[in-house]
């Protein structure tokens, strides 16, 4: 599956200068919230459907060659600094369902024979011999994972026709990984939110500093390393180790823009490259958390009206008065959580936020909102929770699968640099929330807790034309709240041979989850290397 977790796409916000509306007036709300809950954005996946439509023809045509076959590795490539890199044999062992394997990377490029990382990996056979590389989103998201859950995912020809490899980058999962909280620490992080005055400010500032004094302490000599420039150099490494001449790609959400910096770095290498739900790699920090807020108020504004049109909806009147409902629900619970039947456990304004994001991922998952939301506005949080947590990945024991949620906080605050300072931070939020009355105060101030990250962001923002490089397919939906829909345009637009295809409907992502239209034609190219129309709907 596609990550997800309460946090917000790209760094949270830190200071405690957080300034929200709601309807008791204005206040200032927590950095650390708001981080998380905008994490949730990059990720891509269902909470418990599949596909509405995976419905794409059986059968791979006789004698298709996906991808490129093995290839030697290049004079540079044995002959250069990072010879002993490329001179790794891949020993693939048995794990479950999948074959495992780790390769060895230079922790910084610029600086080879020093520190080292591991990189883990894992592949689904196929009877053919092509690998194509997949990542799920995030940052954060384990490529492993969503290998294992290749036959959710993916149709049974693309599957058939390749070894699907999953790859943890640097930083994420069982790779060399990001530590910086324990569970209980993450559990209260997640929940926190800060009244303005005094008291709120200390606590977001102790909260602020639990992270970063955590980071510090558990993975000082990684915090500097886990950019997605980095990431992208071990893709090369790993190609160069599956010994083909080029990659195949695809990759989700944040996954379009690992892709797009290995294609920017390596164009020549691009094999058969498809990105789904395109990032625009030009926007800053607090332009990715605007486009979004926008995306998931009008990814509501689509779910409230669908709600509406059935007789058990739990909203009620028109549009406004049913917004209406869902931001007096997020007062009271900030006021009063709700009691979850979950211990000491409640549902908190922050919580909530994560609990009603989540299933605007997914169209199928709406019904999910529905009940969520009925027992919510009945006092019974306890369906947002376990909704809050399914996407946080935090199992029934209070133990979280994974490190997703402190990797999307290194990653993010190492790629894009904090820009402004906190009046530009405050003015930003007010336009925010102004534009996105729901949304918006979940993911202002992006900016505070990576202001004060223990590692310097060298990110830059700028277009990306990967000029030389294959045809690379990108996939867009047009109600997709977490990548809008012009960000596919605009990474479509950017790159020299850019074909975009457009899925027209609501939620996260296409491929895999949308209907056959798309599904088929992403095959055709994957599979058979057949590049569909530029600009063609599904």
């Amino acid at each position: 599956m596609h990550t997800a977790t309460t946090r917000p796409v790209w760094g949270r916000p830190v200071t405690a200068r957080q300034s929200r509306r709601s309807s008791s007036g204005r206040r200032r709300t927590a950095p650390v919230a708001a981080l998380l809950t905008a994490a949730l954005t990059l990720g891509s996946c269902a909470l418990f459907s599949d596909s509405e439509e995976s419905d794409a023809e059986d059968g791979m045509q006789e004698g298709s060659d996906p991808g490129a076959g093995p290839g030697e590795r290049e004079p540079e490539e044995a002959d250069g600094p990072l010879a002993d890199f490329y001179a790794q044999e891949l020993e693939w062992v048995e794990c479950g369902t999948m074959e495992c394997t780790t390769f060895e990377v230079p922790a910084d490029y610029d600086d080879p024979g020093g520190a080292r990382l591991e990189i883990a990996a894992a592949r689904l056979l196929a009877d053919g011999e092509s690998p194509l590389v997949v990542n799920p989103g995030g940052p954060g998201g384990s490529g492993i994972e969503m290998a294992e859950a290749a036959a959710d995912m993916f149709t049974e020809d693309l599957i058939e026709a390749y070894d699907i490899i999953g790859v943890d980058p640097r930083g994420v999962g069982q790779s060399s990984a990001i530590d910086c909280v324990d569970d209980a620490d993450l559990d209260q992080l997640r929940a926190a939110g800060y009244q303005e005055g005094p008291e709120g400010e200390t606590a977001a500032a102790e909260d602020i500093e639990l992270i970063v004094q955590g980071c510090q302490e558990r993975s000082v000599d990684l915090l500097p390393y886990v950019d997605t420039i980095s990431a992208a150099r071990d893709m090369e490494v790993l190609r160069v180790l599956l010994e083909v001449p080029e990659l195949d790609y695809l990759g989700y959400s944040y996954g379009t823009y690992l892709g797009a910096h290995y294609a920017e770095l390596f164009p020549e290498r691009v094999g058969r490259f498809v990105l789904d739900g395109g990032m625009d790699p030009s926007l800053e920090r607090h332009e990715v958390a605007h486009d979004q807020a926008l995306g998931f108020e009008s990814a509501m504004t689509a779910y409230i009206e669908d709600c509406l049109a059935w007789t058990e909806c739990p909203l009620a009147g028109d549009l406004d008065t049913a917004f209406e409902q869902i931001r007096a629900l997020l007062d009271e619970a900030e006021a009063a959580p709700l009691p979850t039947g979950d211990g000491d456990r409640v549902l908190t304004r922050e919580l909530a936020y994560s609990g009603i994001i989540g299933p605007l991922y997914n169209q199928g998952d709406w019904p999910v909102l529905t009940e969520s939301l009925e027992l919510a506005l009945n006092g019974d949080g306890s369906y947002l929770l376990f909704v809050a947590d399914l996407f946080a990945g935090r199992e029934e024991d209070g133990s979280y699968r994974d490190n997703q949620t402190e990797a999307n906080w290194a990653i993010n605050c190492l790629d894009r640099p904090v820009t402004g300072d906190p009046g530009d931070w405050d003015q930003r939020a007010e336009a925010m929330i102004d534009a996105a009355p729901t949304f918006g105060p979940a993911l202002a101030y992006g900016e505070e807790l990576c202001a004060q990250w223990p590692a310097d962001s060298e990110g830059t923002q700028g277009e990306i034309t990967a000029a030389g490089a294959a045809p690379i397919l990108v996939v867009g939906t047009t109600g997709d709240p977490a990548t809008p829909y012009h960000w596919s345009e605009s990474l479509a637009q950017q790159l020299e041979s850019g074909v975009l295809l457009t899925y027209d409907g609501e939620g996260h992502g296409a491929y895999g989850r949308s209907n056959s239209c798309v599904n088929e034609r992403v095959d055709d190219f994957l599979i058979r290397g057949e590049i569909p129309e530029d600009g063609l709907v599904c």
